[in-house]
């Protein structure tokens, strides 16, 4: 095999397949990165079994072949080149000559024969949207999945097709995110739950240009994401997901509306006396038109007042600040509206539309301390 590809086409291919190589495995071969120039397309692979990307580069074929290099060796060298054209060779020994200008590297490889390729997807029913919209939702949700093993399901994010509707939610057993998107078609209803790890770095991937389209493809075991050049293979998380429309409610004792960057800052401000680990809440106390805010830790207290709009019962609530903050960081609205029912029931931050829809728990604190 004999390629000369631009270094600056090569560090983009390599970077993006080797977010799928994974950091430990027991079968060696997955901790290469597989160069297959056997067609008329220079194609880069990387798959841990459960992702596996693909994506092709634009170079000069000059002879065909097939090749599998180790991931961190090829990829380190890769950056480290001039930015010129690197030229790859291998011969039947897997023997492969890696050169640029005057700088040249002798590595060993390995047959491309024995790489685990890709699952076949059988492309029957899809989706489309708009890598803006897909990077967008995956931000706005992605924080509010759990990293604990023990529940798979929580380490995935629902995506749940009901005709033009797509569904994208999250939670960890505390809070529940959701972003709903309109469709530009009617679809079969579908609900499955993607591995948050495939979603972040998809996000990782994609550009976010809003003229730029994904399509999503479904089999029973996995979902394919293709965009430009590239494509994203997963094992989808199994099982039946929580039933999250039960745990979402329209009743309210208390709406308010506040401006989102003060309420962002002022629990952020907050936080500067909480050391990590410590669970002390931030402690809200709704009036008719000033929300107090405070916090007692051992470094030291806070208190600070900020203007609302408010409906209904004053209110003495509290919550973790950093899941206040997780879901006010992704929302990009001036103003935000929360709807609370008493200090035990979930606050809910949502827009008039329900695009966005965030549910946080309140903590039990001590009312006589504050």
């Amino acid at each position: 095999m004999k390629l000369i590809i631009p270094k600056s086409n090569l560090a983009k291919g390599v970077n993006i397949v080797s977010k799928a190589v994974p950091s430990k495995t027991t079968m060696s071969i997955l901790e290469c990165i597989l160069i297959d120039a056997s067609a008329n397309e220079i194609k880069l692979t990387a798959n841990d079994m459960e992702l596996g990307i693909e994506t092709v580069i634009e170079g000069e074929i000059e002879e065909r072949g097939i090749i599998a290099l180790d991931a961190k060796i090829f990829s380190e060298i890769v950056r480290k080149l001039p930015d010129s054209d690197v030229t790859i060779s291998t011969d039947s020994s897997f023997k492969t000559v890696i050169s640029c200008e005057k700088a040249k590297f002798n590595i060993i490889g390995r047959s491309g024969e024995d790489f685990s390729y890709l699952p076949y997807i059988e492309k029957n029913e899809s989706i489309t949207i708009s890598e803006y919209t897909l990077k967008d939702v995956i931000r706005q949700t992605i924080f509010s999945i759990s990293d604990n093993e023990t529940n798979k399901l929580m380490s995935g994010e629902l995506f749940e097709i009901y005709e033009n509707r797509l569904r994208v939610a999250s939670l960890d057993g505390h809070r529940i995110s959701i972003r709903n998107i309109e469709l530009k078609q009617n679809y079969a209803s579908r609900k499955v739950v993607v591995p948050g790890k495939t979603l972040q770095e998809i996000s990782k991937i994609l550009t976010g240009e809003a003229e730029d389209l994904v399509d999503i493809f479904f089999t029973e075991n996995h979902i394919l994401f293709e965009f430009g050049t590239t494509r994203v293979v997963s094992r989808l998380i199994e099982g039946e997901y929580f039933h999250i429309d039960q745990m979402l409610s329209s009743d309210y004792e208390t709406r308010l509306t506040v401006n989102k960057r003060d309420l962002l800052d002022c629990i952020d401000r907050a936080t500067l006396l909480v050391r990590e680990g410590d669970k002390k809440p931030i402690i809200m106390r709704i009036g008719d038109d000033a929300m107090e805010l405070k916090i007692n830790s051992f470094i030291g207290s806070m208190d600070e007042e900020i203007e609302i709009s408010k409906e209904g019962k004053d209110i003495l609530i509290g919550f973790n600040p950093k899941f206040f903050i997780d879901a006010l960081r992704v929302i990009d609205e001036e103003e935000v509206t929360l709807y609370m029912v008493n200090p035990k029931a979930p606050c809910f931050i949502k827009d008039d539309d329900e695009s966005y829809i965030y549910l946080i728990l309140p903590v039990n604190f001590n009312a006589a301390s504050v």
